[in-house]
């Protein structure tokens, strides 16, 4: 176990973030600085009227050996000191342990925005220098960061500041998987407020319509959860709600997170292709057998195809694959196999995740119980895993990252040619208002007046609270939009 010890809270959330990330499989606690110092600790003294700092730390049986370094910038104000601060932190951290991260001192979840902004401000000349300079950002992650966000840039155009796109949660999924930490409710189990669930989300589909003007959404996408856990009748009136209500069939883009095989068949892709929708998403997330036992998928690589092939015999030209790297008891060669599945099926796009623990997934526990997850070359399986969109003439279009992720990486889609998923980009980015339905759902209002003022309004994640309480959800979202129309 690392023990951080400060003294200026200011800098508990990067000290923690970076030391979790340089030490992914050490248990680590902070506290506030105590007389002694033990073994295994990191001491921060930091003094913001003198712009000094000083990083002390202690061996033990995960530290293996004493180190101390001070920084003084007397003359840098608060802002820049505090950056200069989490530089030196970081540096400290590479130089001990001997490693560098590839997003180095960057611990936010969305570097493309940063990125884009530079680009912005100082053209494209000289940013992977500065990036490495100012951030410590690797070659290889600047290069793909600066791609990515000429990318983005030219999907963003026509939403920019302007217009909304429409998200309808629905909490219900065949079973919970081990890495899960969205809210979702066993369909088997909850089958009987399904219908209850419906009628709350169609009253919340009637006053969007109110509130926000009769304005038509740019996108809509229905996540969760697995939305196509319910069964073909109840998908059928979930999306002829959305039809009715938001025009979906009539957006830029109509997308099902359909991710489930084992909520798939025939019957379901019709429902899905009678309604027009147009981007589906079938996740294996692994093809290794023993892996999707081990996390709770419950269906087989043999589903996975059958799946896939169905969505195209129904017409479906828009299908994305999720993947996630880094799954317990895998290894590269194993991230290898399962790209190399995916790109056999063609799928029109990817969306390649670093696995990220979460407190409030069954993995967490998994480890408790198992150790933590090692052997894995995270580095070696996304450079694979960019090899391979290329090879299906995908480009990388948008990326984020979360705390606790594997490697210190990040998560990537990639796209064929026409096939983005554009909802993705605006609910990453955050340069358009995103009208959330359904429990668990965070509504977001992007501001057009230039301030880049944003404002949230979430509802309830009990479901039997949403379900009792969803006017009072409705009135969170009038407030949040309705001052406009």
């Amino acid at each position: 176990m690392i023990t951080i010890e400060y003294n200026d809270e200011a800098f508990e959330y990067d000290a923690y973030a970076l030391t979790r990330s340089f030490y992914p499989g050490a248990e680590t606690v902070q506290r506030f600085m105590e007389k002694d110092a033990g073994c295994d600790s990191i001491r921060i003294f930091s003094d913001m009227e003198k712009r000094s700092v000083r990083v002390v730390i202690k061996a033990g049986e995960v530290l293996d050996h004493d180190f101390e370094r001070e920084l003084s910038c007397p003359d840098a104000d608060e802002r820049e000191f505090k950056w200069m601060w989490k530089l030196f932190f970081y540096d400290c951290l590479s130089e001990y342990s001997g490693r560098t991260l590839p997003w180095g001192a960057l611990t936010g979840v969305r570097p493309i925005k940063l990125i884009g902004g530079l680009m912005n401000e100082q053209g494209r000349e000289g940013l992977e220098d500065y990036l490495y300079d100012e951030y410590r950002v690797s070659r290889k992650k600047a290069e793909l960061g600066i791609r990515i966000s000429e990318n983005e840039s030219a999907l963003l155009k026509p939403y920019e500041y302007k217009g909304h796109s429409l998200y309808i949660g629905i909490p219900f999924c065949p079973s919970r998987c081990l890495y899960c930490s969205f809210l979702s409710y066993d369909y088997g189990k909850m089958k009987k407020h399904v219908s209850e669930y419906l009628e709350c989300v169609e009253k919340e589909l009637r006053a969007y319509v109110e509130i926000m003007g009769g304005e038509k959404p740019s996108t809509v996408y229905i996540g969760g959860g697995t939305p196509t856990a319910l069964n073909a009748a109840e998908l059928d009136a979930l999306l002829s709600m959305a039809e009715r209500y938001a025009g979906a069939s009539l957006s830029t883009e109509f997308t099902v997170e359909a991710g489930r095989p084992d909520s798939l068949n025939d019957e379901k892709f019709r429902v899905m292709k009678d309604h027009a929708v147009s981007r589906i998403s079938v996740n294996p997330q692994t093809f290794k057998e023993e892996t999707l036992e081990l996390i709770g998928r419950r269906h087989s690589v043999a589903d996975v195809e059958r799946a896939f092939y169905e969505a195209r015999e129904a017409g479906f030209d828009n299908i994305n694959m999720d993947l996630i790297l880094g799954l317990p008891g895998e290894n590269v060669e194993d991230v290898k196999r399962t790209l190399d599945r995916a790109a056999e099926l063609k799928p029109d796009s990817l969306t390649v995740h670093s696995l990220a623990l979460k407190r409030s997934s069954k993995m967490t526990q998994w480890i408790a119980e198992h150790g933590a997850i090692t052997g894995m070359d995270h580095e070696a399986a996304m450079e694979y895993a960019l090899k391979t969109a290329e090879s299906l003439k995908m480009e990388p279009y948008y990326l984020y990252r979360q705390k606790n992720i594997a490697g210190a990486l990040e998560n990537t889609g990639f796209a064929t040619e026409g096939k983005y998923g554009i909802y993705n980009v605006l609910i990453m980015e955050e340069v358009q208002s995103i009208y959330a339905i359904g429990a668990g759902t965070v509504s977001k209002k992007v501001y057009t007046d230039g301030s880049g003022r944003i404002e949230r309004r979430d509802t309830h994640k009990d479901l039997s609270l949403y379900l009792s309480d969803t006017p009072a959800m409705i009135e969170r979202k009038r407030r949040l939009f309705g001052e406009d129309k």
